[in-house]
């Protein structure tokens, strides 16, 4: 679905806070956040990452069912009103990520990594060959599609969408991230032009495998470490109370 703002690739990350030579990408699961929470908890943290209070972070997630649109959303994108999608119990938010609308819903994988970078196309080819390689892992075959230009930013299973990419860079640090179909409902996505591609069609983890609901968890896991691999960071399980003591006033997030 999405392109970039602001400059940069991965590279170093707080350096008071690493004992080893490889820099450590902290990773911590929040459960299922409603949406705003999830984006203003990402400000604060990348304003620590900023001062280098924190190493780089990745925060993996799933939203209460939203539609987000991004910098470069157009009219039509949502053809139903955003009241009537209210009326299906699905939010609408405005956000700072590049690329165009969206959707996220239980049983998606949302992945913000907050992390130093300095070449911003760059760094969304690296997510793109992390999730590429995670879903790998589930013996999925995909593939990026950036010789196809911006619109088709994210992971494609032949001429089918299965994850979603859309960052905002400020200061050097990322926010924002991917958005991996694994056992979500896909309807929500026929109900809007997704990425602003007009009859793309979106697939999942468990449609395209077969397997049982219940993949969640699984595959975050594999996402985390190939994407703390691409980044060439040492990963490091934490909670938020963890990254709380590094960080000025209360960050929560509603589980």
């Amino acid at each position: 679905m999405v392109l970039s703002t602001g400059g940069t690739g991965a590279s170093g990350a707080g350096g008071a806070m690493h004992t080893d030579r490889m820099p450590e990408l902290w990773v911590c699961h929040l459960g299922t956040v409603e949406y705003r929470e999830a984006l203003a908890l990402q400000e604060r943290l990348r304003a620590a990452r900023q001062r280098d209070a924190v190493p780089d972070l990745l925060l993996t997630l799933e939203h209460w069912p939203v539609y987000t649109r991004g910098r470069r959303s157009g009219a039509g994108e949502l053809p139903m009103g955003e009241d009537w999608y209210r009326l299906q119990g699905i939010d609408v938010v405005e956000t700072d990520r590049g690329g165009k609308v969206t959707y996220h819903g239980p049983g998606q994988l949302v992945g913000y990594p907050i992390v130093r970078v300095d070449d911003v196309v760059d760094y969304v080819r690296t997510l793109e060959r992390a999730l590429v390689a995670a879903l790998g892992q589930e013996g999925i075959t995909a593939r990026a599609r950036f010789d196809d230009g911006p619109d088709f930013t994210g992971v494609w299973i032949d001429e089918r969408k299965i994850a979603s990419i859309g960052v905002h860079v400020q200061r050097g640090v990322t926010t924002h991230g991917f958005a991996v179909n694994v056992e979500n409902d896909l309807q929500p996505f026929s109900w809007i032009v997704p990425c602003g591609l007009e009859g793309v069609q979106m697939t999942s983890v468990i449609k395209e495998t077969g397997r049982l609901a219940g993949q969640v968890q699984c595959f975050r896991r594999r996402a985390a470490w190939q994407l703390a691999q691409a980044l060439g960071r040492r990963q490091r399980l934490v909670s938020l109370a963890r990254i709380e003591r590094f960080v000025p006033g209360r960050a929560t997030a509603a589980v």
